[in-house]
């Protein structure tokens, strides 16, 4: 069993940043498939980035080039920082593990494949 916990939300003026975290325990999940999502209340959850086994992180075109995520192994942690908040990126995110993927199409389909560990949300709110 894996268990995810975020932290690192907060409120920041919009062009401001913020850091999340997700830390795993249960068992070793950070060198594996691993995504972050977001949701706004009333709006489906989208996927923001994903990073791979071989380290190739893939973001959402709403984020690219202003969000990276990178991970440690070894503390089993996962992180999101996120550069040039606007207003539009205010939303609860989730840390997720192990996906389900469907090898024949790719993890390339990583915001619709299934995914069996979510941490509970850090809140981040962008707003002046």
């Amino acid at each position: 069993q894996v268990q995810l916990v975020e932290s690192g939300g907060g409120s920041v003026k919009p062009g401001g940043s913020l850091r999340l975290s997700c830390a795993a325990s249960g068992n070793s999940v950070t060198n594996d498939r691993m995504a972050w999502f977001r949701q706004i209340p009333g709006k489906d959850r989208e996927g923001v980035g994903a990073i791979d086994r071989d380290g190739t992180t893939t973001y959402s075109d709403l984020v690219k080039g202003r969000f990276t995520i990178s991970r440690d192994g070894a503390k089993n942690v996962l992180w999101l920082q996120m550069n040039n908040l606007k207003r539009a990126d205010t939303a609860m995110y989730y840390c997720a593990a192990d996906p389900v993927v469907q090898e024949e199409y790719g993890f390339r389909f990583w915001p619709i494949y299934k995914w069996n560990y979510w941490g509970q949300g850090t809140q981040v709110t962008v707003s002046s």
